[in-house]
């Protein structure tokens, strides 16, 4: 395991897990933490040997209960590249995440940029910023993307929170699991995922993710991951590997 200060980074085969690991503090988040968690995940995303990550915190109280207002106040520098492209959902490696407690706030938005979610049967989610005079200002507002929009509403108006098995009703959450269960099933969908051709996989992320958002955008892409995707190594490869009945051996080329 190596990481840096409140994250823990362990490599699982072609999977790399990124731990919150702030549990006395509910894995809040401190603008060092924010930006080891986007280096992290850049780093992730530019080797070719890691095909998934996945994303949880430490303990079992919290995932992320949001920024660290103490850190705040004290005027940290909360931006960061990385952290951006991840909960935008941009990053082109697949993300898994594996929600081990209750996630509010940053909580939820970091979650919004994972692209598989597994929870614990006993987390919570919520928006709660209107409640202190705020609004989910790091990609809260998205969530409509992910839930009816009606609920989005009830959601970041009221800023109450919901069950784990309302976010899975909601189809918030993939699956839900019993607390310690939660990170070895997120690692299996991050083992299945990366199992796949890595080229198809960024196509496939981009374009769904953008068919819900920008469709008109996904249009104009299409064409363009079309041919890079279909005349690639990995599509002949694919090919090849079902017409003998073996594994695929992808290069991501």
């Amino acid at each position: 395991m190596t990481g840096t200060e409140g994250l823990v980074i362990e490599r699982r085969g072609a999977v790399q897990v990124l731990r919150l690991n702030r549990p006395d503090a509910r894995n809040a988040l401190t603008d060092s933490l924010l930006r080891g968690i986007g280096t992290a995940a850049l780093e992730a995303e530019a080797d070719p040997e890691i095909r998934a990550i996945v994303l949880t915190g430490a303990g079992d109280r919290a995932f992320c209960a949001g920024m660290d207002l103490k850190a705040f106040a004290e005027g940290g520098d909360f931006s960061s590249e990385g952290y951006g492209k991840l909960t935008k959902g941009e990053l082109a490696i697949p993300v898994i995440g594996a929600v081990n407690g209750t996630a509010i706030g940053g909580g939820l938005e970091l979650l919004l940029g994972c692209d598989i979610i597994v929870s614990s049967s006993a987390a919570k989610f919520g928006l709660p910023e209107v409640k202190r005079g705020l609004f989910p200002g790091g990609g809260g507002t998205t969530i409509g993307t992910r839930i009816p929009l009606s609920v989005a509403l009830e959601m970041t108006l009221t800023g109450d929170f919901i069950t784990a098995d309302r976010a899975y009703e909601l189809g918030l959450v993939n699956a839900v699991a019993a607390p310690e269960d939660v990170l070895e099933t997120a690692i299996g969908y991050a083992q299945r995922v990366a199992a796949n051709a890595p080229l198809g996989l960024a196509a496939i992320k981009e374009l769904v993710r953008l068919s819900v958002s920008d469709s008109a955008l996904a249009d104009q892409k299409i064409g363009d991951w079309q041919k890079t995707v279909f005349s690639s190594s990995d599509a002949k490869e694919g090919a090849i590997a079902f017409i003998e009945k073996r594994t695929p051996n992808w290069k991501g080329r």
